[in-house]
């Protein structure tokens, strides 16, 4: 009888619970179906215009020929990337896309972070609000304008700093936007403008979450504002940075079309081109349509590679990744 009053509270325990009414798969999807048919239009578009049209990558390991299609284009494996590794551009583009993607997490990166870290040192609300208006507005304007600015300003027959330039030096006019040794600058200075003001929102965001509290503490053990910065500010936007790095590192590849296309002419061609205008030239241009599809997918391939091995260092070094 004492056995099997001991034994009862075990059995109890190991009893496994039962399933509470509604719990089901289906009971879930019933009542959760409101949300489920608001989700049906945003996977119907990914379905649609992200994932069905990568089937046409299979036209990299294809003689594609339009009128034939891509089923009866013939197949022919890794004929066009072995042809785009020894290719003589090959080089040239690999070389003239990895310097742009240095120089952009050399400069474009940090700067907004450093703008929205100096915006968040300004306690006069009307001056920081105004500035945010004007270095936001660049990002809405098109390459075309931007471009259509650039040769205004840097040209040798009507651009005004060129000619303030020649001015002070005196010699001979320089034409700064035909000139490839000041293709890359003027590319970055174009970025910068451009597109710091709207990627200060993010870290903006991340600057208003920080608890006010902390910065309490920290002026009462005595921190001036650089150890506020070091200590409170920094720290607390350094998820923040993490995920943007591993998102630009999928990017390092991917130049922006526009901005190259237009910035480039017969002059400065040697350094201007990069992968992007390469596949219009040979896709479009030349009816390369396979050639150029290799290339696109090489691409692709190395962005994902480069985010899966960010995200891999960042956790490695003890920050939250992106999964």
């Amino acid at each position: 009888m004492a056995t099997d009053l001991a034994s009862a509270p075990a059995k109890a325990a190991t009893k496994p619970p039962r399933r509470r009414a509604g719990s089901s798969p289906l009971a879930k999807l019933v009542r959760h179906r409101w949300l489920l048919l608001m989700l049906l239009p945003g996977l119907a578009y990914f379905a649609i215009f992200r994932y069905w049209p990568m089937y046409g990558l299979t036209i990299a390991f294809k003689d594609f020929v339009p009128f034939l299609g891509i089923e009866g284009s013939e197949w022919v494996g890794l004929k066009h990337f072995e042809a785009l590794f020894t290719g003589p551009d090959f080089g040239r583009l690999m070389t003239n896309t990895l310097v742009i993607a240095l120089l952009m997490i050399l400069f474009a990166f940090p700067a907004p972070i450093i703008v929205a870290l100096m915006l968040n040192e300004l306690r006069v609300r009307f001056v920081k609000r105004t500035v945010q208006s004007l270095i936001y507005i660049p990002h809405f304007l098109s390459w075309t304008i931007v471009a259509s600015l650039t040769y205004l300003l840097f040209s040798v027959d009507y651009g005004v700093i060129a000619g303030w330039i020649h001015a002070i030096t005196g010699g001979q006019k320089i034409d700064y936007v035909a000139q490839e040794e000041w293709f890359r600058p003027i590319i970055m200075l174009q970025t910068l403008w451009k597109s710091t003001g709207w990627g200060t929102i993010i870290y903006l965001a991340a600057l208003a979450g920080v608890n006010p509290d902390l910065y309490e503490a920290a002026r009462m053990d005595g921190a001036g504002r650089w150890r506020q910065f070091w200590h409170v500010t920094l720290p607390a936007i350094r998820p923040t940075i993490v995920v943007m790095a591993i998102l630009t590192s999928g990017n390092l590849l991917d130049q922006s079309f526009e901005q190259f296309w237009l910035m480039r002419n017969s002059l400065n061609a040697d350094v201007a081109d990069v992968f992007d205008t390469f596949v219009y030239y040979v896709g479009i241009t030349q009816g390369g349509y396979s050639y150029a599809t290799a290339v696109g997918l090489f691409k692709g391939v190395a962005g994902l590679v480069l985010i899966f091995g960010c995200n891999w260092l960042a956790k490695r070094l003890g920050q939250r990744g992106l999964f």
